[in-house]
C-alpha cells in the first residue's frame, strides 16, 4: 500500500492525517492520501493566485513546452497509472491503459488548438465608427478549481487542467475520494515535469469535511466540476459566483425505430450500456422501442449480454465491482422496485456484494423507478411504447438531458426524431459516447451547464480583453 501526499505551491504536503481509499474488487486498501484541513486548502488557493500572473506572462510556446514535457512523462509511466486507476475503482487493466493513452492524445490535441487561439481583429466601420480597430485575445481567467469524478479520474482530469493551465490560469485540483490515488499520482509526475511553483495543486481529504471549504474559497475564478447532480448542484447554490462548467448525470434513450440493422443496434447498445460496468454518465440507460421490435431485438441483446465476462478487473473483465457498497444497494433496489412492478428480468439479477451481473429488465413501465433514476451501474430497462411522438416524449420527461441515440436506417426519420429530442447530443446509429474528445460536449436541465471539449474548454478558461486602436 503506497501513501499519496497532497501537492501545494510545488511540496508534498504531510500533515499526519490519511484518507483511506479502498480498492473494490478486493475490498481491502488500495492506498490513502493526506487528509487536509481547512488551512491547508486556504494555502492551496494562494498559492495559486500568487503563482498565476507570472504563469501568465510566460510566453505561451514555453507554456506548451513545459506542458508536452508533463505529456511525456505521463506516457513513460502509463502502466504504474492504469495499475493505479485499477485498484482503486475496479476498472479493468485494459480499459485503464486505454484512458491514459487516449488522455495522451487528448493533450496533444489541446496543445496544438491552443495554438490557435488567435485574436479576433475588426473595425467598427460596419457601424458607422471609422478609424477603429479593435483586437479581442483570449486571457487566462485566473485561478480555476478542478473537480474530477471517479469513473475517469485521469481522462476527466486531464481534460480540465491542461487546458487551463495552457491558457495561462493556475489549478487547484480536487479528485474525487475513489480517484484520489491517481489525482495525487498527477500531482507526482507534475514534478518530475518541473512544474513552476504554485501553477497546479493537488488537494485531497474527506468532502463532508473540505468540500464547501474547497468550492466557496474567494480565489476561484472558475469551477469546472464532473460528478453527482446533488453536489454540482450544492456548487451551484454556494458558488453561484463564480463561472461554471458542470457535467452531471444522465438517463442516456435509445430510440429503436425499425428493424433494419438489429444485430448492428444491439452490439451498440449492449456495448453502450455496460461499458465500465454502466457506471459512466453517457450509458445507454433505457431502451425505447416498440412491441414488434422489442420481440426481436430482446434475443440479440441477450446474446450479447451472455458474451460479457464478469469478475477481476485484473484478469480484464467486462463486468467488475460497483464503486462501493452503496451503489451497488440503490441498484438493487431499482431492480427489485421494477420486479415488484411486474417487470421481466431476462438475464442477470445476480449480486456478490458490489458485483453485479448485467442486467436486462423488459416491459418497464412507467411507473418504476428504473424507468427515471439513473443506476450507474450494469441493468438496462426496455420500455416498450407503439408510438415515435410518445417514445419522444417519454425521453424529454427526463430531468437529464444529456445524450440519446436513435437507431433507425432511414436518416430522414432518424434527423426528424433527433432533432425533437432534449439533450446536449443525440447519435444516430451508434451507441451515446464523450467521444471523440475533440467534439463539444454537454448537457442541459440536471445533466449540466457550459460546454466541454477542447476547444470549447480553451474558451471556457479565458475571456475576452480587448484594445481600441483610433487612428
Amino acid at each position: 500500500m503506497k501513501e499519496y501526499k497532497a501537492l501545494i505551491n510545488g511540496e508534498f504536503i504531510n500533515n499526519g492525517e490519511w484518507l483511506e481509499v479502498l480498492d473494490p474488487f478486493k475490498n481491502e486498501v488500495a492506498g490513502k492520501v493526506t487528509a487536509l484541513k481547512a488551512e491547508d486548502i486556504e494555502h492551496a488557493f494562494k498559492s495559486a493566485r500568487a503563482a498565476q500572473e507570472s504563469w501568465e506572462k510566460t510566453d505561451l510556446v514555453k507554456r506548451i513546452e513545459l506542458l508536452h514535457n508533463f505529456r511525456n512523462v505521463l506516457l513513460k509511466n502509463k502502466d504504474e497509472i492504469a495499475a493505479v486507476m485499477t485498484s482503486e475503482i475496479s476498472k479493468s487493466l485494459k480499459d485503464s491503459l486505454t484512458e491514459v493513452v487516449r488522455t495522451v492524445e487528448l493533450i496533444d490535441f489541446t496543445l496544438e488548438e491552443a495554438k490557435r487561439m488567435e485574436p479576433l481583429s475588426m473595425t467598427g466601420e460596419g457601424m458607422g465608427a471609422k478609424n477603429k480597430i479593435g483586437i479581442f485575445s483570449r486571457v487566462a481567467k485566473g485561478v480555476i478549481l478542478a473537480i474530477s469524478p471517479f469513473n475517469y479520474p485521469f481522462n476527466l482530469a486531464l481534460a480540465k487542467i491542461v487546458p487551463a493551465l495552457v491558457m495561462g490560469n493556475t489549478v487547484v485540483f480536487k479528485p474525487a475520494t475513489a480517484g484520489s490515488l491517481v489525482g495525487a499520482l498527477i500531482g507526482e509526475l507534475s514534478i518530475q515535469a518541473n512544474f513552476p511553483k504554485g501553477i497546479f495543486n493537488v488537494v485531497t481529504g474527506r468532502g463532508r469535511e473540505i468540500g464547501d471549504i474547497i468550492t466557496t474559497n474567494k480565489e476561484i475564478d472558475m469551477i469546472s466540476f464532473t460528478g453527482s447532480v446533488s453536489i454540482g448542484n450544492n456548487i451551484k447554490e454556494k458558488g453561484s459566483s463564480k463561472d461554471l462548467v458542470l457535467e452531471l448525470g444522465g438517463k442516456d434513450p435509445a430510440l429503436v425505430l425499425d428493424d433494419l440493422d438489429l444485430h448492428n443496434y444491439a452490439k451498440q447498445i449492449v456495448d453502450g450500456a455496460f461499458g465500465y460496468s454502466g457506471q459512466r454518465c453517457t450509458a445507454i440507460k433505457r431502451v425505447i422501442t416498440t412491441n414488434k421490435i422489442a420481440d426481436k431485438l430482446v434475443p440479440l441483446l441477450i446474446d450479447n449480454i451472455n458474451k460479457l465476462t464478469v469478475g477481476s478487473p485484473y484478469e480484464n473483465k467486462d463486468i467488475t465491482p460497483v464503486i462501493d457498497q452503496k451503489s451497488a444497494d440503490f441498484i438493487k433496489g431499482l431492480v427489485d422496485d421494477a420486479k415488484t412492478k411486474k417487470a421481466k428480468i431476462l438475464v442477470g439479477n445476480k449480486f456478490e456484494k458490489n458485483l453485479i451481473w448485467p442486467t436486462l429488465i423488459d416491459n418497464v413501465t412507467l411507473d418504476m423507478k428504473v424507468a427515471w433514476e439513473e443506476p450507474f451501474g450494469p441493468i438496462l430497462p426496455i420500455i416498450r411504447i407503439e408510438d415515435i411522438n410518445e417514445m419522444i416524449k417519454i425521453s424529454n420527461d427526463s430531468n437529464f438531458g444529456l445524450q440519446a441515440s436513435v437507431f433507425c436506417k432511414d436518416i430522414s426519420l432518424a434527423i426528424q426524431v433527433s432533432k425533437k429530442i432534449k439533450t446536449g447530443t443525440v447519435n444516430i446509429n451508434g451507441k451515446s459516447q464523450r467521444g471523440p474528445d475533440c467534439f463539444p460536449f454537454l448537457g442541459i436541465k440536471d445533466s449540466g451547464q457550459g460546454v466541454q471539449g477542447v476547444k470549447e474548454s480553451l474558451i471556457s478558461m479565458t475571456r475576452y480583453h480587448g484594445i481600441v486602436i483610433n487612428y
